[in-house]
């Protein structure tokens, strides 16, 4: 499993019956998690007393109950700093899991010996694409929501990265790829990180397993000649692990070479000494990398 154990002020504490325990920063939070399916005795004071807990909706959707949090506070992540607010379906903005494959593409650009231009697909407030532009690449981050798109360049600002090559675009991201494909763009890395379902900005209909496998192809048409890594992030179930390595492998290692890894993505549990001593780790979805070597 690739795991994000690398995190100072974010945790999840614990988890049981359908709900995790997590700290951010200073605040405790309680929100549903679908993998939760055990049963526990939530005996930490956390569960009892919480800055603010989602409650999810019988009906569908939910709503959150708060006892004392801010509408908005920072968390870091190495040289990073996030905007945080709870919103719409028992979100924060950020998906702490995902510091596991930051760590991973930043070192490759790191390493890379070459200017790297990187694209971000579905991009949300932009820790991908701050990990990448921090690491020294210049990046388009496209996402077809148009206050994502400034909440990360809200997070850009604050982790000192306002002046960094980063192209902000919000846009449906098949049809922007498409567009580059046309102009002749090309891209040394893909980040893509897709919606189970949703909609574009004008209402375009996204689902992920049946528009997964085009995008991957058209990403494919704007790579450069000396590509560096690719990645897709999932977190429908439908799409295990090895159905991101086999996209990858048939995609990009037979045209390529390279390495394909293929992978749950967890974050360790941590909030008892049971937990810890156990090694317990909350599966949070999927990743797919494949990297030049």
């Amino acid at each position: 499993m690739l795991l994000a154990d690398q995190w100072k002020e974010y945790e999840v504490l614990d988890t049981a019956d359908g709900e995790k325990l997590e700290r951010w920063g200073d605040y405790t939070l309680i929100r549903p998690d679908p993998q939760v399916i055990w049963s526990g005795e939530k005996t930490l004071p956390g569960w009892r007393s919480p800055n603010a807990h989602y409650h999810r909706s019988s009906k569908g959707g939910g709503e959150w109950e708060f006892f004392d949090l801010p509408d908005e506070w920072a968390l870091h992540y190495r040289e990073l700093t996030f905007h945080l607010k709870p919103f719409k379906f028992k979100h924060t903005g950020l998906f702490p899991e995902q510091a596991v494959n930051w760590d991973w593409f930043s070192a490759l650009i790191r390493n890379a010996g070459r200017p790297v231009n990187v694209l971000n697909l579905f991009a949300y407030t932009g820790g991908a694409t701050l990990a990448a532009a921090v690491a020294g690449a210049s990046v388009t981050h496209v996402d077809a929501a148009k206050g994502m798109v400034a909440w990360a360049k809200e997070n850009a600002k604050s982790s000192g990265l306002e002046e960094a090559p980063i192209r902000w675009i919000v846009d449906d991201c098949m049809k922007f790829v498409e567009r580059e494909g046309r102009r002749g763009k090309t891209y040394d890395a893909v980040i893509m990180d897709p919606p189970s379902y949703g909609r574009g900005p004008k209402g375009e209909l996204w689902k992920l397993e049946d528009t997964v496998h085009p995008l991957i192809r058209a990403c494919t048409q704007i790579l450069s000649k000396d590509p560096l890594f690719f990645l897709i992030n999932s977190y429908t179930t439908g799409l295990q692990p090895g159905v991101l390595a086999y996209f990858l492998k048939t995609e990009l290692q037979s045209c390529y070479g390279g390495k394909v890894q293929a992978d749950e993505v967890g974050l360790p549990v941590s909030g008892t000494k049971a937990a810890r001593e156990l090694g317990l780790v909350l599966p949070c979805g999927a990743a797919g990398r494949w990297e030049r070597q």
